[in-house]
């Protein structure tokens, strides 16, 4: 069970709700805090005080006064016609991430919105019922406005929710469960979607996946050296210990405990002086990637746990302050960065790739791994969509948040791209766990052809368990299959 507190949530606690089915329980100090806060909404309402988002409308129509008979109108309609998002729904575990995060912002208190709304939330999360989110139509400001209120029309009993890959009318899911829709009151419409949970969501499955890919990175990057009779040297500590950024030196002592005991790796001098820089180099650009992803870590779990509504409550109600949490720009630019660190693990995975298959680089390996060269092709079409792949990683590395546009009759003039960015960010991980996929087949052909028993016992381990997915290259056949399967095995 993990308890949300509004401030507390981790990667790892997030990583046990989406992929180990643990439930949440809501934390009792943080409900306290919800129910204050809801309290001073209704005195503001009560006092006929003007305050934006809870009798004005919205963006542009902030200057416009709502009656307080109008105000749970004011709410239905703002979900309604917010819910505008096209395209490819968010796959569940994003859409289960999306409802946790929002639950977790809204248990700081100072969001104004009712108690029983958030056990709505929390229900939803521990009986699975995900809402189907579409993809695209958020500018990443005012928050992801389009995705969240596709979430919150799941409480209103509108919408859609996954059920066995399907998409069900959530009206179908209360009945089913005997409850009633949610009925939105005062201000509660706007602290649903006004934040950056989409983004998030999105941000924290990728940074889960792209750190498992990280990790796999270098066991395949092992194998590979074995296959090409790599020289070890180049990872020596002093080597690593002489620049001193610690994640290059802990990639270069990974990467000699993978390949400790290994018949196949060389040291310099023995068949070359030097490796190739995509076999050299593995510390220093895995490094780096790794650095990318403790700036993305970071700022995800700061973000996981930031009030990002507007207007924020503070002191009982006394202090309301209408400000930009709802900005993605921190985020928009750690998905920006977390797209050059992978696709950079895609590009130096295809490089290697390229060594393994070309007879002139492949220390006598058969040209493209062909068990008949020239009547069996092969490898050779491996690389060639590996290099598709990471070709298509550099367009998708565009940053998303050097652009924006002016929305809301130009009162919000300025907005982060985001969601673009997260989205394009899961893009690159998709095809960079494909070039690995492709890189791993080649590595265990080749350590094949070497033979298995002179293997690393580590990386012997990682061969035996990839040969339960595939076997090596022996004859042509349909590849797409074989990269499809290591790919699940490397995604888990």
């Amino acid at each position: 069970m993990i308890n949300l507190t509004g401030s507390s949530l981790t990667l790892e606690m997030i990583k046990e709700i989406l992929y180990k089915g643990s439930a949440i329980s809501l934390d009792k100090e943080a409900l306290e805090r919800v129910k204050k806060s809801r309290a001073a909404v209704e005195r503001i309402v009560r006092e006929d005080r003007t305050v934006y988002g809870i009798n004005t409308g919205f963006g542009k129509f902030s200057d416009v006064k709502i009656d307080e008979k109008d105000t749970k109108a004011l709410q239905l309609h703002l979900i309604r016609s917010h819910s505008c998002g096209v395209g490819e729904p968010f796959p569940e575990s994003v859409s289960r991430a999306m409802v946790v995060l929002r639950l977790n912002a809204l248990l700081k208190g100072f969001s104004g919105i009712r108690v029983e709304v958030l056990e709505r939330f929390a229900y939803m999360v521990n009986n699975r019922i995900h809402p189907v989110i579409p993809q695209q139509g958020s500018l990443g400001a005012s928050g992801d406005l389009a995705p969240l209120s596709h979430l919150a029309l799941v409480l209103l009993g509108e919408g859609f929710v996954w059920q066995d890959g399907k998409h069900i009318p959530a009206a179908d899911i209360w009945k089913e469960h005997g409850m009633e829709p949610i009925v939105l009151e005062a201000k509660e419409g706007l602290a649903l979607i006004n934040g950056t949970q989409a983004m998030t969501a999105q941000g924290v499955v990728n940074y889960l996946e792209a750190e498992s890919l990280a990790f796999d990175s270098e066991w395949i990057a092992a194998m590979t050296m074995e296959a090409l009779y790599s020289i070890t040297d180049a990872f020596h500590p002093a080597i690593h210990e002489a620049r001193g950024y610690p994640e290059q030196i802990d990639v270069a002592v990974r990467m000699l405990d993978w390949l400790d005991g290994s018949n196949y790796t060389t040291v310099q001098g023995e068949k070359r002086v030097q490796d190739a820089y995509s076999i050299r180099c593995i510390p220093q650009v895995h490094g780096a990637s790794w650095q990318v992803l403790g700036y993305v870590k970071e700022k995800l779990e700061i973000e996981m746990n930031a009030a990002t509504d507007n207007p924020l409550i503070f002191d009982d109600g006394d202090t309301v302050v209408s400000g930009g949490n709802f900005h993605g720009q921190p985020i928009a630019f750690a998905m920006d960065f977390l797209k050059i660190g992978v696709a950079e693990l895609a590009n130096i995975s295809e490089r290697r790739i390229e060594r393994l298959v070309n007879p002139q680089l492949n220390e006598g390996l058969p040209p493209f791994l062909s068990p008949e060269p020239g009547l069996q092709s092969g490898a050779m079409i491996l690389q060639y969509s590996a290099a598709s792949l990471v070709s298509e990683n550099k367009t998708l590395a565009h940053p998303a948040s050097v652009d924006s546009i002016p929305s809301s009759g130009n009162q919000e003039d300025h907005v982060s791209m985001g969601t673009i960015g997260a989205r394009h960010a899961h893009a690159i991980i998709k095809n960079a766990r494909n070039v690995l996929a492709i890189e791993a087949l080649c590595a265990m052909t080749g350590c094949t052809i070497r033979g298995v028993e002179g293997m690393a016992p580590k990386t012997r381990v990682k061969y035996d368990e990839l040969r339960e997915v595939v076997r090596p290259i022996d004859e042509d056949r349909i590849f797409t299959p074989d990269i499809e399967g290591i790919a699940r095995y490397l995604l888990g």
